[in-house]
């Protein structure tokens, strides 16, 4: 007999046709938006009820507003009915709502295996060579390089991580991913392939032009951020002359497709007010119709890496309580993995459950992008005849969940979790990673990862940016998250 989640997999699925036609009809779209968010946040919330209210609250409000940023797209009219297809049944339904019964299968074989839910996203950058030579990139990727995955390995990992893992979501980044060749493939052949999944992509955006865009929306499955530090003089001081203005051509070949897209930010102590401004968020948003932003406040490493450009402790305070107001009253998913460090439960580094890994051009196999420190390769894997199996109980990658278990993402009560606006061992409690690099040695992705860890002038400063921001962000942590917790539980008892 057929499981419940196999019996409501099937029944969504056969209805599929019919929920895409009523989704374009102004009159039914507004209670299936609703109905949508409610399925959504109860999946959610199965699992979450030890968590602080807030950090439920703040659940809720990031589901809200993806679920209306997929409401404006479909008002717009600025979807391919291909790239629809695609959203419900692969982007909500299999990677959202767990409805997809290969996944389910797998997923508990993994349980089965390892006693805890799997991943459910793999960041792959399958080149280092970029067009561009962007000041401070994290993944020193310039023109010259060449490192690259072959196509057969690339293949294989996003084959192996649906099949073993059941992922469904996969992040490309580089390097340009949309410069990848091997064998006579690019990045869309992986995703035209793959098309029960559903891609993010990290790129400039320069490569995007009316054929590279039409290319996207016949996949469907796929969905570009696009890079930028601000408005035009700080995007092009960055990334170069006359960027800013190929980054809105692309945009422009992408609505004219039907192409859902968003933008990338890192976020600075020197453009933070600019890209956090109404101004800002009107231009791209409404005017350019961007769906959604993904905010990286700066980390310290890669290319040139230095600690004047990250944001200062009251920047970030101001930023955490701005970015949640956009996130509330305009419904724009605009998300950072340090603001919005309570909706990931924490750190997600390290291939924790419901977390990630990153695999760069190598086959380096690193707990995160922002993390580049490596302790196996996944081509050596292969050649030694393994899987993507063999990666999971590296002793380094272990080290690092049990961190994150025991700051907050195991605990049973919520006066017991860590402050989550501090989530990430490598900028927010640097001695704890320094210390886990130190005792089991992963190699350094390239020269500037291992010259930072002879940096004691890095070290130092590192520590003592921890430091400030800690006495800046602890008091609001206590205050907004934990005392109305607090005073929930006294009221009941």
């Amino acid at each position: 007999m057929a499981s419940k989640e196999v019996v409501r997999q099937r029944i969504v699925y056969a209805l599929l046709p019919l929920i895409e036609r009523a989704l374009l009809n102004d009159t039914i779209r507004g209670w299936l938006i609703r109905e949508l968010e409610h399925r959504i946040f109860e999946r959610w919330m199965e699992e979450d009820s030890n968590r602080p209210m807030r950090v439920q609250e703040e659940k809720r409000d990031i589901v809200r507003a993806l679920v209306y940023s997929f409401d404006r797209a479909l008002q717009r009219r600025q979807l391919a009915p291909t790239v629809l297809r695609k959203l419900l049944r692969n982007f909500f339904g299999a990677c959202t709502l767990c409805l997809d019964k290969e996944r389910i299968e797998a997923i508990e074989a993994f349980k089965a295996r390892h006693g805890v839910h799997p991943p459910t996203s793999v960041v792959i950058a399958p080149t280092k060579f970029c067009n561009l030579k962007c000041t401070g990139c994290y993944a020193n990727s310039h023109a010259a390089a060449r490192e690259s995955l072959d196509w057969e390995v690339l293949d294989r990992i996003v084959t192996e991580a649906k099949k073993l893992w059941g992922i469904r979501f996969f992040t490309i980044t580089g390097g340009e991913p949309l410069l990848y060749r091997s064998q006579g493939k690019d990045i869309i052949d992986l995703v035209s392939k793959h098309e029960e999944c559903f891609f993010l992509m990290y790129t400039n955006g320069t490569m995007i032009d009316d054929k590279m865009a039409k290319r996207m929306a016949e996949a469907g499955n796929i969905t570009p951020a696009i890079s930028v530090e601000g408005f035009e003089e700080r995007t092009d001081a960055r990334r170069g002359k006359g960027v800013f203005k190929r980054i809105l051509k692309a945009m422009a070949h992408l609505r004219e497709a039907g192409v859902p897209y968003g933008i990338s930010l890192t976020a600075t102590r020197e453009n933070a007010e600019e890209i956090f401004s109404d101004e800002f968020l009107d231009f791209f948003f409404e005017e350019h119709q961007a769906l959604y932003g993904w905010l990286f406040q700066y980390m310290p490493i890669g290319r040139g890496y230095t600690l004047k450009l990250l944001p200062t402790p009251e920047q970030r305070l101001w930023m955490w309580q701005r970015t949640w107001q956009i996130i509330r009253e305009r419904k724009i998913l605009f998300t950072d993995f340090w603001n919005c460090g309570t909706i990931s439960d924490g750190c997600i580094s390290a291939i924790r459950s419901g977390g990630y890994f990153y695999i760069d051009w190598s086959g380096k196999v690193m707990p995160c992008v922002f993390v580049p420190y490596s302790p196996i390769n996944i081509v050596e894997v292969y050649k030694r005849g393994g899987t993507i199996e063999d990666i999971y109980n590296a002793p380094y990658f272990k080290a690092i969940r049990q961190w994150q278990a025991e700051y907050g993402f195991a605990k049973e009560r919520p006066e017991e979790h860590g402050n989550w606006l501090m989530p990430c061992p490598m900028r927010d409690h640097h001695k704890v990673m320094r210390e886990l690099i130190d005792r089991y040695k992963p190699e350094p992705e390239d020269e500037s990862a291992a010259a930072a860890l002879q940096d004691e002038e890095y070290y130092r400063g590192m520590l003592a940016y921890n430091e400030a921001v800690r006495k800046v962000l602890d008091p609001v942590w206590e205050r907004e998250y934990l005392a109305p917790h607090k005073v929930g539980t006294a009221n009941q008892n």
